[in-house]
């Protein structure tokens, strides 16, 4: 970058400027000159040449993500290919991560697919990926060190909760097809529902399969399983909230600009009409799986029964740039009907029991908190 350039352009601003700069702005002005100082002192003293472009893009990450963990920039080749991955289908491990203090976070493993069956879990560290270490890189980077073709093998390192030593785990990909709604009758009277994502026709499939339930008059209660559900769409959240709901608010979003304010409210219509409702959660429970388990709970509607959710209760838009890339940023919080936020605290069941718990464990069942909670509605 060019000094000159700089010091014409902040001229430019002070003179074409119509009202007097306040101190902060003019300590902006500062602090991109300084900017523009340090680059130039990289290019011309640091030990091994650099790319300047790449250098400009790692900055624009860096500032990105000093806002939160979910804001990001995207090159132009990152932006291109996440549009292709909207599609449904596509290679590779099936997590959804974010970045905390410089490391690469795992939000959840996606049911049935290579991480979550190689043992992945929610709240992961990875640390190293094929034995480079993440630690310095962007979201972007280690993103893109972890995509590869499909069939080829992948090393992922982990540093996990309770654990002292780091876990290696060796992932082949594959093509991932996510699978939202599963269903299934628990012992002839319980409607089991398992959400792993809020795609677009996840609310569509869950009324057929409530609809379903209700013709069997034997049905008199439900689960409904979020648990290691990344989230997704805001509307499928709403909807899927509404269906178990005969009235009141479901989730308000507050931005910076109040006309970006919103309210959502549930239609009259309870589709199981009051049936008792227990809903599972745990730590990779994130975004709208929050939405939907914190507006049961506020409005005394269902039973929360594992761990406390992730706390990812922002909402984030795309935003295209000139050239072809993007960011991602967030520009709003969800905040729950009892008026709580989910950033960062997440929402906290009513009964909790551990994932690794013997406690409540049911003979040959390896699943302690649907056990349990199979257990609660049985009386």
């Amino acid at each position: 970058m060019n000094r000159n350039f700089l010091y014409i352009f902040l001229l430019l601003l002070f003179l074409n400027s119509t009202q007097k700069l306040s101190s902060a702005e003019i300590d902006v002005y500062k602090k991109i000159d300084l900017f523009g100082e340090v680059l130039e002192k990289i290019n011309e003293e640091y030990v091994d040449e650099i790319n300047q472009s790449e250098s400009m893009d790692s900055a624009i990450d860096g500032l990105l993500q000093s806002l939160d963990p979910y804001s990001a920039y995207m090159p132009p080749e990152i932006f291109d290919e996440m549009q292709t991955e909207t599609s449904g289908e596509f290679g590779g491990l099936g997590i959804e991560v974010s970045m905390e203090a410089g490391v690469v976070k795992v939000i959840s493993p996606i049911d049935d697919t290579p991480a979550s069956k190689a043992g992945i879990k929610a709240g992961d560290y990875i640390v190293k990926i094929d034995n480079i270490q993440v630690q310095g890189k962007t979201l972007s980077e280690a993103v893109d060190l972890m995509r590869g073709p499909v069939g080829s093998g992948i090393e992922l390192t982990v540093r996990r909760r309770g654990e002292k030593k780091a876990i290696t785990f060796y992932i082949v990909r594959e093509i991932i097809e996510i699978q939202s709604v599963k269903v299934d009758t628990l012992e002839e009277k319980i409607g089991y529902i398992r959400l792993t994502s809020f795609n677009e026709n996840s609310g569509n499939q869950i009324k057929e399969k409530i609809k379903g339930f209700e013709k069997n008059q034997k049905i008199e209660s439900y689960i409904l399983d979020l648990r290691n559900n990344p989230g997704g769409l805001l509307s499928q959240a709403i909807k899927i909230s509404d269906y178990f709901l005969e009235n009141g608010e479901i989730v308000s979003t507050k931005s910076r600009r109040p006309s970006e304010n919103r309210k959502w409210f549930a239609n009259k219509g309870d589709l199981t009409n009051g049936k008792p409702l227990i809903i599972l959660i745990n730590y990779g429970s994130a975004s709208a799986s929050e939405i939907v388990a914190g507006a049961l709970k506020d409005h005394k509607r269902a039973i929360l029964l594992g761990e406390n959710s992730y706390g990812k209760g922002s909402v984030q838009s795309i935003i295209p740039l000139k050239n072809k890339g993007a960011i991602r940023l967030t520009v709003a919080k969800y905040y729950l009907p009892s008026g709580k936020s989910i950033s960062e605290v997440g929402v906290s069941p009513d009964i909790e029991i551990d994932e690794e718990s013997d406690d409540f464990r049911i003979k040959t069942e390896t699943d302690n908190q649907l056990s349990y909670a199979i257990k609660l509605l049985n009386g």
